[in-house]
């Protein structure tokens, strides 16, 4: 049933409403300039499932002690955007990929820092032992898959950033910021479900 649903939910076509802009990040499209990216959105299979997220190392170059969803760049021996999402979870959080259950991609996230983001969703075992990589993430948690998909739980904030106002989303819970490009991805996923009805 949860397989199906978002199943159908990729399949839907594009909107207009699903073009945000996410602090400078923007969904839409592709630019060959840009460094192609993968996440893994791991869905728990539970009766009240939940959406894997990490908390990135405070000590990272790059969008330290941010959450995230586990991804990075695609390597050319990947062979495509999910074989790329299953290798960093793998790196990342130690998910065995054999334990992922592949449903398919889903729209395309842009971001200001020049990547173009391909999210892969997957079913995954509840209660997994999970091993983060010390030196990228400093924690693992999970999030209430039906929590994430409320479009009531998505804040849209601005601020300045080099002289200009800047767009992004913003979703609380607990005491998790989820914000920019993975409160962005989440954002449109929410709007495919949103439209099944």
């Amino acid at each position: 049933m949860l397989a199906e649903r978002l199943r159908r939910a990729i399949e839907l076509p594009i909107e207009s409403k699903m073009l945000i802009c996410a602090g400078d990040d923007i969904l839409f499209g592709s630019d060959d300039s840009l460094v192609p990216a993968a996440v893994l959105i791991a869905v728990t299979d539970r009766p009240d499932p939940g959406v894997l997220l990490t908390v990135r190392n405070a000590n990272m170059r790059n969008h330290a002690g941010q959450i995230a969803f586990p991804g990075g760049r695609i390597d050319p021996s990947d062979g495509g955007a999910m074989a790329a999402a299953l290798r960093e979870a793998d790196e990342e959080i130690g998910l065995d990929p054999s334990q992922v259950q592949l449903i398919g991609t889903t729209d395309l996230y842009r971001t200001g820092t020049g990547f173009i983001i391909t999210p892969v969703i997957g079913i995954v075992p509840p209660d997994m032992a999970l091993d983060p990589h010390v030196a990228e993430v400093d924690a693992i948690f999970e999030t209430p898959l039906e929590y994430l998909l409320d479009l009531g739980n998505h804040l849209e904030r601005e601020q300045e950033y080099n002289g200009q106002m800047r767009r992004f989303r913003e979703i609380l819970w607990r005491d998790y910021r989820i914000w920019g490009a993975t409160a962005g991805i989440i954002h449109n996923l929410a709007n495919r479900i949103d439209r099944q009805g």
